[in-house]
């Protein structure tokens, strides 16, 4: 009997000490953010940071958090991939296309938490959304599939529209995919659409003018990281040209955009520390199901709709979520 307690304590003895080492342990995560920290640290990582203390992780105590930001040189993400990796970070967070993709060349073994993706079977990121597969798993924004719902709102908002401008990020695959749902959802209902791609941030002022100048009633504008992080020039842009604009993205009407449907971008960012706890706790981010969001907000600037001498119809209004007055 004493000889196996004694065979029992050397090999539990073993495990206690792992155990309380891993619960004595400070995780380091790199956040990977395709932007500028002034534009999206409010909108991406002080929500993870609120769940990730919601879950008892406190940062200087047993948690690290590595920033990169790219301040708007998506070409910079894989170098700043490599920063973190070698850094040794338990866990990558990162968004869009371009940011998740560049974390996944820098590496194949540590875990990988998309916040937010537009479609990351299709853009190639995940083999499935029940089994993400590979090292990465997260959320999925499914702003491509929102095509439709934005025009039905738009077409609510400004009744005598007959053609709409789409503004979208053409160096950006995801927001490729999205732009060409969004021509898809305009060519079914017979609207013309004037179509003004952009690459870089100076290219805003000059389209947002095409748009207008070829006889646009609207601006629909294809969320995408460079649209998201020029958010207020693009709202500026539309109410100078007076062209109603559409977002999906929620922080586009904060910024003065007219209307935005979306999910929440705080609430999938905040989402993602649930992520990284169960990786962090040993789950593999392969058999980790992508999530979807189950709720979309109607947002309103009715700041904006006055300065365009527009006024949204009481049936868009009484099914909005927040309204901005």
């Amino acid at each position: 009997m004493r000889l196996i307690v004694l065979a029992l304590s050397l090999v539990l003895a073993p495990l206690a000490a792992e155990a309380q080492q891993a619960a004595g342990k400070t995780w380091r995560i790199g956040f990977l953010s395709d932007g500028s920290q002034a534009s999206r640290a409010s909108i991406n990582l002080d929500p993870f940071r609120e769940g990730l203390r919601e879950l008892g992780y406190v940062e200087g105590r047993n948690v690290v958090i590595e920033q990169r930001w790219s301040d708007g040189r998506s070409d910079r993400l894989r170098e700043l991939a490599s920063e973190l990796v070698r850094l040794k970070v338990d866990v990558i967070v990162t968004h869009g296309v371009p940011g998740i993709k560049a974390a996944q060349a820098a590496t194949r073994t540590i875990p990988i938490v998309m916040a937010a993706s537009p479609d990351p079977v299709g853009t190639g990121l995940v083999d499935s959304l029940a089994r993400p597969g590979g090292n990465t798993t997260g959320m999925s924004d499914q702003v491509a599939d929102l095509s439709e719902k934005e025009l039905q709102i738009i077409r609510e908002v400004v009744p005598r529209i007959r053609r709409v401008a789409i503004l979208w990020n053409e160096v950006n695959p995801g927001a490729r995919g999205t732009f060409a749902q969004m021509r898809a959802a305009v060519a079914k209902v017979a609207l013309g659409a004037v179509l003004v791609p952009v690459k870089a941030p100076e290219d805003l002022d000059g389209a947002v003018a095409q748009a207008a100048g070829q006889g646009s009633d609207a601006l629909i504008v294809i969320h995408d990281v460079l649209t998201v992080n020029d958010r207020a020039r693009i709202a500026r842009l539309a109410l100078k040209h007076r062209l109603p604009s559409i977002c999906a993205s929620t922080p586009f009407v904060d910024a003065g955009g007219l209307v935005a449907y979306a999910a929440s971008l705080p609430d999938l960012f905040k989402r993602s520390s649930v992520f990284v706890d169960r990786i962090l706790r040993g789950a593999p981010p392969a058999e980790i199901p992508i999530e979807q969001p189950t709720r979309f907000l109607l947002r309103i600037n009715l700041r904006t709709a006055k300065a365009l001498g527009l006024t949204i119809p009481p049936s868009v209004l009484g099914r909005a979520d927040q309204v901005i007055e």
